[in-house]
């Protein structure tokens, strides 16, 4: 790519792109084919259950109702902290051992366990992920029942129930594979059009008759054709190469 007064126009762009474009799509296929591999190969999928928690106390009082309702729903910012702890988690972990044979540690498991809770909600879901769909669903169950049982005793107040238990889902969460390609193929499209451009701007070699007339704004005058004596065909020169020709062909009648 030429420039005049450091000054790229966007017509010039297209005529680089459409000049490049095979090897543009060829990155872009190389950026798809890698994030295949990495995908595929060397990503290991993950799974995902959920189980939810009801925190609501009981009362006979309607009077009373509200203020209980505002109560759980304060008490819910507890919960989500005490759900991450040793009381809870201890237990979890050396029933998860026996059962499924987990190998993960203690924190491994916290980093599997994402808490969430919607405004204004009183329901807390408790989302484990893990390698294998059938012991997430099995560690959520878990949590959730060992969280009901010791919940009692911790804060004296039996108001949590499971509404809602884990179930395995055999569709992964992770890697996003339609994601990962998309990413692939933006990132083989801009490394091509980098590689293209800098090569571009690294060429100073005037090879066309359109760079001359459309770029430099200069005039044509003529063309100078030559015949090969090997191959016998025409093809056009340079004036700097007729007049080194020419001063030749002088110097060798002189002699």
């Amino acid at each position: 790519m030429k420039k005049t007064d450091d000054f790229v126009s966007l017509p010039q762009y297209m005529r680089i792109l459409r000049k490049h474009i095979t090897a543009i799509i060829t990155c872009v296929f190389l950026g798809i084919g890698i994030s295949m591999i990495v995908t595929f190969v060397f990503m290991t999928p993950k799974y995902s259950s959920t189980v939810d928690l009801l925190v609501n106390q009981k009362t006979s009082d309607v009077a009373a109702q509200f203020n209980v309702q505002q109560a759980d729903l304060q008490a819910i910012r507890t919960y989500k902290d005490v759900l991450t702890k040793g009381v809870i988690l201890n237990d979890v972990l050396r029933e998860a051992k026996q059962k499924d044979n987990y190998k993960g540690s203690m924190e491994q498991l916290k980093k599997d366990i994402t808490i969430s809770n919607e405004n204004s909600s009183q329901v807390i879901s408790v989302t484990v992920t893990n390698g294998n769909p059938y012991i997430a669903a099995d560690i959520a169950n878990m949590i959730g029942s060992v969280f009901t049982k010791k919940i009692k005793k911790i804060m004296q107040i039996n108001n949590v129930t499971i509404v809602n238990k884990a179930t395995p889902k055999l569709d992964p969460v992770s890697p996003r594979k339609k994601l990962n390609l998309v990413l692939g193929a933006l990132a083989g499209l801009i490394v091509g059009l980098m590689i293209v451009l800098i090569k571009e701007l690294g060429n100073t070699k005037v090879d066309s008759e359109e760079f001359l007339t459309e770029e430099l704004g200069l005039t044509v005058l003529g063309k100078v054709y030559h015949l090969d004596n090997r191959t016998k065909e025409y093809g056009i020169v340079s004036i700097n190469s007729v007049d080194k020709a020419f001063d030749s062909e002088l110097r060798r009648k002189r002699v």
